[in-house]
């Protein structure tokens, strides 16, 4: 390997190592942003943090009774299964959208001191992390309604649920990159999700999907971390390896993509936001 290449390779891989040193340095911070983020989502609303529980339980209500007719035929315990794929895309989509637009709401902050742009996206991740937690209460509380009894196999929701949130990050940090250079990203990612919203089986079973477009829709990695997050909650089994390793490649490689996207371009967000 020449010397040009070996200087290449260098130049990408210190600011991402630098950056992880930083962020960890920094860990105190991400736990009170984290707080803030909390308390100033919740402080002026009426149901204060229940409103995150009772949220998801109030879609799920109108979309079970809109798609009933349609899947709960071959989908028994129907809101149940609603329910828990509502709350893994909600962590998804609200975690992301959170991500993109608290790195240009920070920007005050980025413009006084030094702290590690990444630390923006983390506490977005992990605010969102808090909430999808507190989902889980609703969807106990639909659990006992609806007599579906809940397995052993609840024990491994930490693992999809972390996956998710790697995922999460890399897509987020990807579009935090994005949102610097092209603030339309924001508006133009909504039309986005709800795009792939519709072709994840959130709504509606995946055995219902026509033959000649599952291998589309096998392309989507959300497809895989959904199904990982439904398998103990729903299926009330452990996944097999094969519904396990595409999730943790998709999960994993969208994480380090994006921390090595982020971090080459982050040095320049200061003169941008």
């Amino acid at each position: 390997m020449s010397q040009t290449k070996i200087y290449d390779s260098a130049q990408h891989i210190y600011p991402a190592l630098e950056e992880l040193r930083n962020l960890f340095e920094y860990r105190f911070l991400i736990l009170q942003l984290i707080q803030r983020d909390i308390l100033t989502r919740y402080k002026r609303s009426f149901l204060g943090i229940a409103w995150t529980m009772l949220n998801p339980l109030g879609t799920m209500l109108v979309l079970s009774i809109v798609f009933s007719q349609l899947f709960a035929v071959r989908t028994p315990a129907y809101p149940f299964y609603l329910l828990s794929g509502l709350m893994a895309w909600n962590f998804f989509a609200q975690s992301t959208t959170a991500a993109m637009q608290i790195i240009v709401w920070g920007s005050g902050l980025l413009h006084k001191i030094y702290v590690p742009r990444s630390i923006f996206t983390l506490s977005a991740i992990c605010t969102a992390m808090v909430n999808l937690v507190l989902a889980i209460v609703p969807l106990l509380l639909v659990s006992l309604i609806l007599k579906f009894p809940l397995g052993w196999a609840v024990l491994f929701l930490p693992v999809p649920m972390l996956l998710l949130a790697f995922f999460a990050f890399g897509i987020g940090l990807l579009l935090s990159t994005l949102a610097v250079y092209f603030p339309d990203v924001s508006e133009m990612y909504q039309i986005v999700l709800m795009a792939w919203m519709y072709m994840t089986p959130v709504i509606y079973p995946a055995n219902i999907i026509p033959v000649n477009i599952q291998t589309f829709i096998r392309m989507n990695p959300m497809y895989y971390l959904l199904n990982l997050y439904r398998l103990p909650l729903y299926d009330g089994r452990l996944p097999a390896w094969g519904e396990i390793w595409p999730a943790v490649v998709w999960a994993v490689g969208m994480m380090i993509f994006g921390w090595f996207v982020f971090t080459s371009k982050s040095d320049e967000f200061a003169y941008r936001v």
